[in-house]
């Protein structure tokens, strides 16, 4: 039976109720902006109809819960933020891979790269559009749009960081190209693949509301832009906090992946 010393129990004890208080300090200054938001709001030291309020945001939140509209924009925005998230971060890993894998293409490719980071893919909606119409498929090549350029360049830099000793070896020991890859390459890279998922819950998201923005008929995106129209800003601020809620349960699965990975490999 493992025993500890205790000097060893005292720090452990020590960095659980370091842990604890973090979480805890979270949890109250969430508690207390909510609370001063909703103060702010009824005593009318801010306007309620501009800045809303809790209060009045989980009256909206219950209103849409009622007529079923929540879930219906909800799910429409989730499931195009999932093929945006899924197809972007599979094809820009696959084109990383390829551009290490022929350094000649990578090199005549890089400046073009760099040039479609650098462009506000906003600008490409109206031609979007014009090229695959209205609807789904127009929100969905936006999100990609978004993220698989950064996942191309991210997963590259992770792939061009691994140790030239370490490639040596692999060629002195007799590997292929495939056998490196896959032994070694993919590896090594798992932990710049979580980083980007995590970088890609945000930006697929964004990429979608962008979408949902110039084309949509649904999506929270679209409730957005109509509450806004309409001065519903009650609206407006129960689809941002829905989106919050989104971001960080797709957050939290990539955490819990991330979590997996690195127990596995101790």
């Amino acid at each position: 039976m493992q025993r500890y010393s205790l000097d060893h129990k005292r720090y452990l004890t020590k960095l659980r109720l370091k842990n604890f208080s973090c979480h805890l300090a979270r949890i109250l200054l969430l508690i207390i902006l909510v609370a001063a938001w909703e103060l702010c709001a009824r005593y009318n030291v801010v306007d309620p109809f501009i800045t809303s309020s809790p209060s009045r945001i989980v009256k909206q939140l219950g209103v849409m819960i009622s007529d079923g509209s929540l879930f219906k924009h909800t799910w429409v925005t989730f499931y195009e933020t999932i093929l945006a998230f899924g197809i972007s971060t599979l094809l820009g890993t696959l084109v990383a891979l390829l551009l290490y894998s022929i350094p000649f293409v990578r090199q005549v490719l890089e400046p073009y790269l760099i040039v479609l980071n650098s462009l506000p893919k906003i600008a490409l909606g109206p031609l979007i559009i014009v090229w695959i119409g209205t609807g789904t498929k127009a929100i969905v090549v936006m999100g990609i749009l978004i993220c698989i350029v950064i996942t191309t360049i991210s997963m590259l830099n992770g792939y061009m960081s691994i140790e030239k000793e370490k490639l040596l070896l692999m060629k002195t020991i007799g590997a292929n190209k495939l056998q490196t890859l896959l032994k070694l390459v993919i590896p090594a890279t798992l932990p710049d693949f979580i980083s980007v998922l995590k970088i890609n819950v945000g930006m697929s998201l964004v990429g979608v509301i962008m979408g949902e923005y110039l084309t949509s008929k649904a999506g929270l995106g679209y409730l957005i832009v109509y509450g806004g129209q309409v001065f519903k800003l009650d609206l407006v601020m129960a689809s941002i906090f829905v989106l919050c809620l989104m971001a960080m349960i797709m957050y939290f699965v990539v955490a819990l992946l991330e979590h997996y990975f690195a127990k596995k490999r101790s």
